[in-house]
């Protein structure tokens, strides 16, 4: 029995043609003719780092920590089944592994590859600054242009090394048995690069400053810009899509279908001016960035083509793994195996799913409404962050501060001691949640792009419980109800 998971960072569902997208996929669409394709899959914890922490831990854990490693009280995916004798293997080009705030991710596989390059990865190391665009919007940083300039030929770009590898890889280990193998591409993340020739495919005219890298916010450009980067990232989606392809080439010919286990999906999605905002991290989780796409063939290819409606989420992919793999699942972990609802013996796995950013909005789904709970002051308070690897994006934790730092036993998941970090002060201003402060309420199956808020107080008292209960469920922080108005009295 094997498994393989390929995780594209940052894929838009909507971008896909098997849920009504535009972009050319023609492999996507190949995996998803094989495959159970999943209707009402959301993420939990966002963006990149805590989507994975979620993944390998099978716990939603934004309402502890944002950004950071895995922690040493985590039961982890690759270390389950290491202990049932599983060999476990990752092949990816997602920098944020490597970098501090992504400890002990990797490291928790029996081996790992990395194909350097991706967006601001420390690589091509040359002391004098780079030439920058005279024009440009959005960003534009030195270490990336360094880095692409080592993308000479398509085959030298980090995504197609990296699914080339996962080809190699099952090329070396085409006759073996009894492995897990996580293939992950940072395609389509931006920056959107890619060789010319996948523009072609979408008849892009644009003749402007240069805009491949949007800054996270507003969608302040001109319209034929907003236009370009569209395009730009479909066709870096494309370029993605390509390479991909010769991964179910090479599983298609070692007929490694029949006793493996297949999984497709992302972590979140991305605004591409929806909402009149470009990016993530800064605003409510909208449908465009926690509504993600998910493709499964069972072992067997049982049910191929079926569409599953019922809600699942990241957290769910640990516990199916290892119920496929005969692998016990341990107690710490929050999600449900998708093995019912892939067989037909199942419904439903859960009535809500929660997801959000740390210290932000906090936000539940039936399937129907989406309801995104804001903080009730402007300060955010209370508001902590626990961990035992104080690192978070490239940087520590605590270097200002640290008087206010306390370490306890505060989480009633673990006894492992954590530190506690204070992000809000009281009456201090919490400018992170500067366009989060309004609780808004939304029938998705009439207004799925969310664009009128409703007011309808039995609704919002029922979504107010699911979410109360799926916090709970998480194993939430006291402090989380507060921060939200939800304490009971």
């Amino acid at each position: 029995m094997k498994t393989i998971l390929v995780l594209m960072d940052t894929l838009n569902r909507r971008s896909l043609p098997t849920y009504g997208g535009g972009a050319s996929t023609p492999n996507i669409e190949r995996a998803a003719e094989k495959s159970v394709v999943f209707q009402q899959h959301w993420s939990g914890s966002l963006p990149c780092m805590p989507a994975r922490r979620d993944l390998f831990t099978g716990r939603t854990a934004f309402l502890e920590k944002g950004w950071g490693g895995i922690e040493p009280f985590d039961r982890t995916l690759p270390d389950t089944l290491r202990e049932a004798g599983i060999f476990s293997h990752i092949i990816t080009d997602h920098y944020h592994y490597f970098a501090r705030g992504g400890e002990n991710y990797c490291q928790s596989f029996t081996t790992w590859d990395f194909h350097r390059g991706q967006e601001g990865d420390p690589w091509h190391s040359i002391v004098s600054e780079p030439e920058k665009p005279e024009a440009y919007f959005g960003r534009v940083e030195g270490q990336y242009e360094l880095n692409r300039q080592l993308f000479r030929r398509e085959e030298d770009f980090s995504g197609p090394r990296t699914m080339a590898a996962a080809c190699d890889w099952l090329e070396l280990n085409k006759d073996e048995d009894n492995y897990f193998l996580v293939v992950e591409a940072f395609d389509p993340h931006e920056p959107f690069d890619f060789p010319p020739h996948y523009l072609d495919r979408y008849g892009d005219d644009y003749d402007g400053p240069r805009f491949d890298w949007p800054a996270y916010g507003d969608a302040n450009v001109p319209e034929n810009a907003l236009r370009h980067l569209q395009v730009r990232y479909a066709a870096n989606l494309s370029m993605i899509d390509h390479w991909f392809g010769k991964l179910l080439d090479t599983m298609d010919r070692h007929q490694l279908w029949e006793d493996t286990l297949f999984i497709f999906t992302t972590d979140h999605g991305f605004l591409l001016g929806e909402h009149h905002m470009l990016g993530k991290n800064q605003m409510h989780v909208y449908n465009e960035l926690a509504h993600i796409p998910l493709m499964i063939r069972p072992p067997g290819g049982v049910s191929g083509g079926k569409r599953i409606s019922g809600l699942t989420q990241t957290i769910d992919l640990m516990p199916t793994i290892l119920d496929y793999m005969g692998v016990a699942v341990p107690e710490t972990v929050k999600g449900h195996s998708l093995r019912g609802l892939l067989e037909g013996t199942q419904e439903k796995v859960r009535d809500a799913a929660i997801y959000g950013y740390h210290g932000m909005a906090v936000n539940v789904t039936d399937g129907q409404f989406t309801y995104m709970r804001s903080p009730q002051s402007a300060d955010n308070h209370p508001c902590y962050i626990y961990t035992a690897v104080p690192t978070t994006f490239r940087a520590f934790l605590g270097r200002d501060g640290a008087e206010s730092i306390e370490c306890g036993r505060f989480l009633p998941c673990t006894v492992h001691p954590v530190f506690r970090y204070p992000v809000s002060v009281p009456g201090q201003h919490y400018d992170n949640n500067r366009r989060v402060m309004e609780t808004q309420l939304f029938d998705i199956r009439s207004d799925y792009a969310q664009q009128h808020p409703l007011t309808d107080p039995a609704t919002e008292a029922r979504m107010t419980g699911l979410l109360k209960e799926e916090m709970k469920r998480a194993e939430a922080p006291e402090e989380q109800f507060q921060r939200l108005g939800l304490a009971e009295n």
